[in-house]
């Protein structure tokens, strides 16, 4: 995995819990015999990314968690084994907005494991996000997906810093507000 090993040694962890997170996905990286795979039950990589226009950012309301999060999923075979090919295409899927890779952001921006609870069959498991800034020219773009979320609105950055349930979630939108320089 030469390309998510890349991916994850240009993070430069802005706390102590990115960091230690980053040691984590490290080490799941190296343990996993399919770290992107779905099928790894105990934990996979995700990929998800933060739509920005230029000022305001694109958040959509998780039917399942009840909060405001940034689009993201999992890795799906035409994404061909790249997270940030799986980020471009949920966050397209997940606003309707057709997007970019911003060009000023590093890649990736942010790093975070998460705990997933079980569902039906499915054990309770970790997400191994490697999350990304990206870009759309097309905000009047913007619909919700049913089947992810319950809504999807822009917010000016304060706002959705403002709304964040986490401790992650804001610093992920603090550093986005960093590359926008708003």
């Amino acid at each position: 995995m030469d390309r998510l090993d890349a991916l994850l040694a240009a993070v430069v962890p802005a706390d102590d819990k990115e960091r230690a997170d980053l040691a984590l996905m490290r080490a799941q990286c190296a343990l996993l015999p399919e770290p992107l795979s779905r099928s790894q039950r105990a934990a996979h990589f995700t990929g998800s990314a933060v739509v920005t226009d230029g000022r305001r950012v694109a958040l959509v309301h998780h039917r399942k968690l009840g909060r405001w999060l940034q689009p993201g999923g999992h890795v799906e075979a035409n994404d061909g084994d790249d997270l940030l090919a799986t980020a471009l295409r949920e966050a397209a899927e997940e606003t309707g907005c057709p997007v970019i890779p911003h060009p000023a952001a590093p890649r990736p921006l942010d790093v975070d494991v998460h705990p997933i609870p079980s569902r039906g069959t499915e054990p309770a498991h970790l997400h191994l996000d490697v999350r990304f800034l990206v870009l759309t020219d097309r905000p009047e773009s913007l619909r919700e997906d049913p089947e992810e979320s319950s809504e999807v609105r822009w917010f000016e950055l304060d706002e959705a810093i403002h709304r964040a349930a986490t401790a992650e979630m804001k610093r992920l939108l603090t550093k986005v507000r960093k590359v926008l320089g708003v």
